[in-house]
């Protein structure tokens, strides 16, 4: 047993966003350590998700709730009494973010508070991790990596949002979840999460899902911005932060509380255009073109995180390069379709799990 499934055997977890994409991989990966899981979620967008191919709903107590409703979100929380509180609800489509920006806007900004003023009243000790974005920061386009304590910023409303929601999450910490007005010790972090891939994500306007619709219709993959760099990471990265970071809040919440990258390092991010010829030659086959030369909003062409700080306080550090992230997407997507998807999954994080015991 590891020091980790130690932890949180037998804690209660509750889990917003738990039916989407890394929602669904931390709930499997916590379900596999004997937690007692509540959901808290709209339903999953296709009858492929992860979520959904792995048949998680009936494993956790599944609530079809939006975080918006602040009433009916207490209620989840009054009624589950959580030891552990992971925040990943969100809309979180860059390019969404402009067709909708108030519900952009209201979803992570408010949706977020909501989540924050239950975890202030519930009447108990609480650890809570809010999972943002790299798109946090007041990105300036250079080529600098950037490090928790930079300003906070975001040009479109997707990237702003996450920038408000860190600033409300830092003045929650520091008004309810620090020395004073805490009688219950809770504690407060969040995690800043590069550009997540792995199996599973069937959302519309992201890299990979679209790769993989364009592979299987034997079309040419059509990405608009080939030479965009982003810090691209598999999905087991940030869980496996979020899990080190919540389990490090709990106990030692002086120390831990506040804001964590979680990120590749320097020499694994890449391009667009990386990312595409990756997944061709994983793939076996496929082509690419570029379809726009004018995008129709503004995008970021550089974004890097500096991840120092959780391998220097946490001890936590990418196991898995770019090109075996990829691969491991890859062979995911290619065994969707099969019966024992969900026993796939696993096999995925008993590998990914295997490498880092030994890489300690």
């Amino acid at each position: 047993m590891t020091d980790l499934t130690f932890f949180y055997r037998g804690k209660k977890v509750l889990i917003t966003g738990h039916t989407g994409f890394i929602g669904s991989w931390l709930t499997l990966w916590l379900l596999r350590m004997g937690v007692k899981i509540t959901g808290l979620s709209l339903e999953p967008h296709t009858e492929r998700d992860h979520f959904v191919r792995c048949h998680l709903k009936n494993e956790v107590e599944h609530h079809q709730q939006d975080i918006r409703n602040f009433e009916a979100t207490l209620h989840t929380f009054t009624h589950s009494q959580p030891d552990i509180i992971f925040h990943l609800a969100a809309q979180p489509i860059v390019s969404l973010g402009y067709q909708e920006p108030f519900n952009t806007i209201n979803t992570n900004v408010m949706g977020t508070l909501n989540i924050l003023e239950c975890c202030r009243l519930i009447q108990k000790k609480v650890t809570v991790v809010i999972v943002t974005s790299d798109k946090c920061y007041d990105n300036q386009n250079t080529a600098g990596a950037y490090r928790e304590g930079d300003p906070l910023g975001g040009f479109d409303p997707y990237s702003a949002s996450k920038g408000a929601a860190e600033i409300v999450s830092h003045a929650y910490r520091q008004s309810f979840f620090g020395h004073r007005n805490n009688p219950f010790k809770k504690s407060l972090s969040t995690a800043r999460a590069g550009n997540v891939l792995g199996g599973g994500d069937w959302q519309v306007h992201r890299l990979i899902p679209d790769c993989i619709r364009f592979l299987e219709k034997k079309m040419p993959i059509e990405i608009r911005n080939p030479s965009a760099v982003r810090p691209w990471q598999h999905v087991f990265e940030l869980v496996s932060g979020c899990l080190k970071l919540a389990e490090r809040l709990h106990h030692e919440p002086d120390i831990f509380s506040g804001a964590w990258n979680f990120g590749p390092d320097s020499g694994e991010v890449k391009s667009v255009k990386d990312v595409v010829m990756s997944v061709i030659h994983h793939y076996g086959s496929g082509s690419w073109q570029n379809m726009d030369t004018h995008p129709p909003f503004h995008e970021t062409n550089i974004l890097t995180l500096d991840n120092s700080k959780a391998k220097r306080m946490l001890r936590w550090k990418p196991v898995w390069d770019f090109e075996t992230a990829i691969c491991e997407t890859i062979e995911w997507y290619t065994h969707s379709s099969s019966s024992d998807i969900r026993k796939f999954s696993e096999s995925q994080i008993e590998k990914y799990n295997a490498l880092v015991t030994s890489n300690n």
